[in-house]
């Protein structure tokens, strides 16, 4: 064999719909008919990660079925299929791959290093499996290390030591802002050491706070990049192969762009929310547009990803309401072309305060008359969601979810959050690249999306008289710098007071953040774009006595 045509199946499959995912690979191979194989991201067959769903044997017995209805499809000289899918045998459970030819199931491969980190948990369903050899398609000898297989040598140097001539890798590799890089920096390392091309072929996706960026790519053994899929779409590209002396060399083909850190970014949240959505079953979204930056650009991201058609926006003001932001609200509205209404909350603001004044008198105003008013917005919304059917979408950041600075059952109200895993800075920085950029996969308008003035105005819940954000919390660019450090860099407060921070406001921030556990077990999900976000990445105790200043 000289030639050899690989497809790369970047496709973005729906957790559980086992006939569904068939039908989309049934699909994507008759385009390519003419190729010799076609590669599928891992645990196509049932969607990745399926967590316990994958523990239930009758979900195990459908995903075998289907991969042996699929061997059976390619007695028709087609593309040979590599195929993940959960694989039962022995009573022992793998996340495998299984090559499919000649109307059989030829081969199965199984995953060696199962990672239990961060969002991973694979330890907790799957065995591993023993270390693979290659397996032989159509006389080439190929490795198939699984996703996590790569981030360490070993798997690859015993599929080198054993014969392969290249790797084709199926992955099911979550976004985040550094993830690409990465990625790349794996694979380049497995392909210096074992001198062989690797074909790399990633999933596409939102799956609950997981988003999927597909960006699969070729590798040569010299290293240099044959082919690169764009990030956030679906697509099948063919990678044509020649042997030379020096082993086998995909030719140069597709050299996609990716987006850049703020573009990457965006595409995630959009891409992650109209798959939540969609997925779901959801009619659309509504949301409490106050104004503000964050509701502003919770906005912006669901019209690019659901049409404005499907979003609809509600202003509530109150007596502390501004004329800028109601001003701003509509201008918003009018950018975004969404159906805008406005519902103002004084007369349940007046009949909550009558209720409660036996209770509360002689007891001077403070957070508690604040927090009815959020809680009368979160109540609307959820009244509005329940007669039309849309989700509501909290607009909350990872600034505001780290100290506690949001009212449970008032704006922490919803069933999704696109801006939980992303800090204010970056919300400013998000919304200026959006004023001035559209996102590929967008559906939104073209040019700006929110007034100027929502960006450059100082944050502000609105409730209370002249009341700023940074009345309660250090200026963002503070908060967020020691919140990194605590957060996604786990360093002590100690550590972070040495690089020059106020003492007492690290001290302050630290014990907000711990004291704050209770409020974020009670948050919507939302998509994780960082590389630590607040859920299965880091899951502190909501009791929790220590404070770490050394």
């Amino acid at each position: 064999m000289e030639r050899f045509r690989i497809a790369l199946a970047q496709l973005n499959p729906l957790m559980g719909d086992i006939a569904g995912n068939v039908a989309r690979l049934r699909s994507a191979r008759a385009g390519v008919m003419a190729a010799d194989l076609i590669v599928f991201p891992e645990l196509f067959i049932c969607g990745y990660p399926p967590e316990d769903l994958v523990l239930k044997p009758a979900f195990q017995e459908d995903c075998r079925a289907a991969v042996e209805a699929l061997a059976e499809d390619t007695r028709d000289g087609g593309p040979a299929i590599l195929i993940g899918t959960p694989w039962l045998e022995g009573g022992r459970l793998y996340n495998a791959v299984a090559l499919l030819d000649q109307g059989t199931i030829m081969a199965v491969t199984r995953k060696v290093d199962l990672p239990n980190y961060g969002v991973f948990d694979e330890k907790r369903v799957f065995v591993p499996g023993p270390m693979p050899g290659p397996l032989n398609i159509r006389g080439l000898r190929i490795g198939v290390p699984i996703c996590e297989d790569i981030w360490t040598g070993d798997v690859v140097e015993c599929l080198h030591e054993t014969g392969a001539e290249m790797l084709v890798v199926p992955n099911g590799s979550p976004f985040d802002v550094m993830k690409f890089d990465e990625r790349l920096h794996h694979a380049l390392a497995r392909v210096v050491e074992s001198k062989l091309p690797l074909v790399y072929v990633n999933q596409v996706g939102g799956q609950d706070e997981l988003v999927f960026d597909g960006a699969s790519f070729v590798l040569n053994a010299d290293r240099s990049l044959a082919v690169q899929l764009p990030g956030f779409v679906e697509c099948t590209i063919v990678s044509d192969w020649l042997r030379t002396d020096a082993g086998w060399q995909c030719a140069q083909s597709e050299r996609a762009v990716h987006e850049n850190k703020e573009g990457a970014l965006y595409a995630a949240m959009v891409l992650a929310l109209r798959d939540y959505i969609n997925k779901n079953r959801f009619s659309g979204v509504v949301i409490g547009l106050s104004g503000g930056i964050d509701s502003a650009l919770s906005a912006a991201v669901a019209v690019d990803a659901l049409g404005a058609q499907r979003v609809r926006c509600v202003m509530m003001p109150s007596r502390y309401t501004a004329p800028q932001s109601l001003a701003d609200a509509a201008e918003i509205a009018r950018l975004l072309g969404v159906h805008y209404d406005i519902l103002p909350i004084e007369p349940a603001v007046g009949a909550f305060s009558a209720m409660l004044a036996p209770l509360f008198e002689n007891r001077p105003a403070d957070t508690t008359e604040e927090n009815i008013q959020s809680r009368i917005r979160g109540l609307l919304l959820m009244a509005i969601s329940n007669k039309f059917g849309s989700m509501v979408l909290a607009t909350g950041n990872k600034s505001e979810m780290s100290v506690g600075y949001a009212t449970l059952y008032g704006d922490m109200n919803g069933g999704y959050n696109v801006l939980k895993d992303v800090y204010k800075v970056d919300v400013f920085r998000l919304s200026r690249w959006r004023n001035t950029h559209t996102v590929s996969i967008g559906l939104g308008p073209q040019g700006r999306v929110m007034p100027d003035a929502v960006i450059s105005r100082p944050p502000s819940a609105e409730l209370r008289a002249d009341q700023k954000d940074e009345d309660s919390l250090p200026p963002y660019s503070i908060l967020d710098a020691i919140l990194l450090r605590l957060v996604e860099e786990e360093r002590s407060a100690a550590d972070v007071i040495a690089d020059g921070f106020d003492p007492h406001i690290v001290k302050r921030v630290e014990n907000l953040l711990y004291a704050a556990e209770y409020k974020r077990r009670q948050a919507p999900p939302g998509v994780k774009v960082s590389r630590r976000n607040f859920g299965r990445d880091r899951r502190y105790p909501m009791t929790n006595e220590y404070r770490n200043a050394r």
